[in-house]
């Protein structure tokens, strides 16, 4: 996967993630996107690991597991930053 796809990916999963679990963030609009990508990173990793799916291109297994990543990424920078 490209790193432009990547990003795009990770701009997805980011907002939705967001969606899933409002509140207010320190950040903004970019500490979204860098978690999102993030959160594509590690959920491509933990779901090829479990054999679940990877973010091997982008449809509806990639963006639903890279966002699952950026969620876990998201509730853990909640945490800490508190």
């Amino acid at each position: 996967m490209g790193f432009l796809t990547w990003i795009l990916l990770g701009l997805v999963a980011g907002i939705l993630a967001k969606w899933i679990m409002p509140g207010k963030d320190g950040g903004g609009f970019i500490m979204t996107v860098l978690l999102g990508v993030a959160g594509a990173f590690v959920g491509g990793y933990i779901g090829s690991k479990l054999g679940i799916g990877a973010t091997d291109g982008f449809n509806i297994v990639s963006i639903a597991t890279a966002t699952a990543g950026a969620f876990l990424l998201l509730f853990i920078y909640n945490k800490v930053s508190k």
